[in-house]
């Protein structure tokens, strides 16, 4: 269980009904088949050595016997294996009958979990063989060795340490109480369900989003393995719909109406980071429940989960719209009541023909217009400098111009030269003071404009440059609301473009084009030949990377070597190993060193899951040591 990944499937075998023989052989072939894979949980379909649907046979003895038979043939054949196992068969207690799960590992029964609600209605008659199963959890015999029996079972893995599974089985998920909810809140962290849900339209849709959204609540992985071929189709038909599901996400799914294996891979530690995280996670009722101690071989368990390269960013195109059009209103309706509270009538935004200025402008426009305040009293200030180049100094104005704002030109040449000689900087040494001393007069002057005006200066910086600190300190790095403040560089681009793709003017959104075809740049040092020099990704490397890293790290609590890890998969292709490990150095030395700058940073909208401002997601003290995580990636 290497970096906290444990490989699961959800196993639906090709059953005959009735016949516990031939279930168990093709139930132990599967196995085979999930041990290859490298699969450690493996769950059965309910009754599945049986069939669901025997309906009265259940009563018949010959049949109960044969599926403890059944049993005893799958326990063999797990001896010496490495996994948990669970497995659907009836079974009698104290002569009454329960649908149970039998939980089987390294050759040895370690439990039997009933169930607890029997659906008896509609196509369901449950009732009429079963009992519902009790939370205590008392004892039984099987081969001659006590077994416990019972709801209230947590398997628990002393080796590797972490993993909790509970079972509850097909109907109990559908219950307004899932057995399920009591189990995670004991300590599982995995919930598995053995089902027998038959398909009538509609009902595989149900069915995920009621996964995922237990799943989420649970802050679980969830297992959920169906039936399939080869029960009875005397009334109904069962589709072997198996699903995966980690935190309100399917990570993988069958086909409906197949039989087989259907693996991924759960994140034990990132489940249970989240729950570290979740106050409103009241853990509790432990004492009610047995623990059952197994063991796992520590193995590097191969990763076959997907992991999106650009995570802050939908990949479908409708879901990419909908977020953008989310986060602008989220971005515009912040401005707007700082706007209101503050009674200003004027806005000033720095714009300098980049990504950040730009966004940050058409969310000032949109604010607005929700205002009703007329575009001109916008005022949007463009200060040529050192390294100012033709392309951006014209899609900027040509930006404001075609928004309906005040445009101002404030050539800041002048002003830092004189600056310079105050202060004995040569102009010809262009190190970190040539390159300030600019980002603080243009602050300067847009913060007395603001004055001037009676007006709010608008922050442009986005949270990529935040986390890695890529902002003069009292510089761009100050303004009086930064509608920017936690949206990524990544997800910034995407934002500009929905714009420029629905804003309905075409000369707007040629401009627009341009602005996302333009190499990001503070523009600071002299341009070569009319292009632009300074380009922030050869200093602080790929701004897809970096939005990669913090995601995780902030996200999820990655340990370095698991950044690592998931990040070679994720962009495997792109970029060679040597390269992202270099860049994930260079953003644990930055995200530290910078903290103090984000310590002060203005007031500004959140707009994800991941944040930086230090009075909300964000509370790092400003000298932590970085020497443990930069340890952990000199060893790699």
């Amino acid at each position: 269980m290497k970096d906290g990944f444990i490989k699961v499937a959800a196993a639906t075998p090709e059953i005959r009904v009735a016949d516990c023989a031939y279930n168990a052989a093709q139930i132990c072939e599967l196995l085979t088949k999930a041990y290859a894979a490298g699969a450690k949980i493996i769950v059965f379909p309910e009754l599945c050595l049986t069939g669901y649907t025997c309906g009265d046979l259940f009563w018949q003895e010959t049949l109960l016997e044969e599926a403890r038979r059944g049993l005893s043939r799958i326990l063999a054949h797990t001896k010496g294996q490495d996994g948990l196992v669970f497995v659907g068969l009836p079974w009698e207690k104290d002569g009454k009958l329960y649908n149970t799960a039998a939980a089987v590992s390294g050759g040895r029964l370690l439990g039997l979990v009933p169930k607890r609600y029997l659906p008896n209605y509609n196509e369901f008659y449950e009732a009429r063989h079963f009992n519902p199963g009790s939370a205590e959890v008392e004892r039984v015999t099987f081969a001659g060795t006590q077994v416990p029996f019972g709801m209230n079972q947590l398997f628990c893995c002393g080796r590797p340490a972490g993993l909790c599974v509970a079972a509850e089985i097909c109907e109990d998920l559908w219950a307004p109480n899932p057995p399920s909810t009591a189990h995670a809140l004991a300590g599982a962290n995995v919930i598995v369900n053995l089902s027998a849900s038959d398909e009538v339209t509609g009902k595989s849709a149900y069915r995920e989003q009621l996964l995922a959204d237990q799943s989420a609540r649970l802050l679980c992985g969830y297992i959920y393995a169906s039936a399939g071929e080869g029960e009875s189709t005397q009334d109904l038909v069962f589709g072997g719909h198996n699903l995966v599901v980690e935190n309100g996400h399917i990570l993988a799914q069958s086909p409906r109406f197949s039989c087989g294996l259907t693996c991924s891979e759960f994140d034990i530690a990132r489940l249970r980071a989240e729950r570290r995280r979740m106050t409103t996670f009241e853990q509790g009722g432990a004492e009610r429940y047995e623990k059952i101690p197994f063991s796992l071989e520590d193995t590097d368990t191969g990763l076959s989960r997907w992991f999106d390269p650009a995570p802050f960013v939908p990949s479908g195109q409708l879901d990419r719209e909908k977020r953008c059009e989310e986060i602008l209103m989220i971005q515009a309706l912040g401005l707007k009541k700082r706007l209101q509270h503050t009674k200003a009538k004027n806005a000033v935004v720095g714009i300098s023909g980049g990504l950040d200025s730009t966004l940050a402008l058409l969310v000032t426009t949109r604010a607005f217009d929700m205002l009703g305040l007329p575009h001109e009293q916008m005022t949007a200030v463009t200060m040529p400098g050192f390294g100012t180049t033709d392309r951006t100094y014209h899609n900027a104005c040509e930006l404001t111009r075609r928004l309906g704002a005040t445009l101002r030109e404030v050539s800041i040449r002048d002003a830092v030269s004189l600056h310079f000689r105050d202060i004995g900087q040569d102009p010809a040494v262009h190190d970190v003071t040539y390159e300030n001393s600019q980002a603080r007069e243009r602050t300067q002057i847009l913060m007395d404009i603001a004055n001037k005006n009676g007006g709010l200066v608008i922050g442009t910086g986005d949270m990529s440059e935040l986390a890695l600190g890529w902002a003069t300190y009292n510089g761009d790095h100050m303004s009086m609301y930064g509608v920017n403040c936690s949206v990524p560089k990544t997800l910034v681009r995407h934002l500009v473009r929905y714009y420029a793709d629905t804003c309905g003017d075409a000369a707007i959104s040629q401009i627009l084009y341009d602005v996302l075809d333009t190499p990001v740049s503070p523009e600071l040092l002299p341009p070569k030949d009319g292009q632009i020099s300074q380009k922030t990704e050869d200093l602080v490397g790929p701004y897809e990377l970096h939005d990669f890293f913090l995601y995780y790290v902030l996200r999820f609590g990655y340990a370095p070597a698991k950044v690592y890890r998931v990040a070679k998969l994720a962009f495997a292709g792109r970029y060679d190993d040597e390269t992202i490990l270099k860049w994930l150095k260079k953003f644990y030395w930055r995200f530290f060193s910078q903290q103090f700058k984000r310590s002060c940073v203005p007031d500004g909208p959140k707009v994800g899951t991941v944040a930086l401002s230090p009075r909300g997601d964000l509370r790092m003290p400003s000298d932590a040591s970085v020497r443990i995580w930069m340890d952990e990636l000199e060893g790699l």
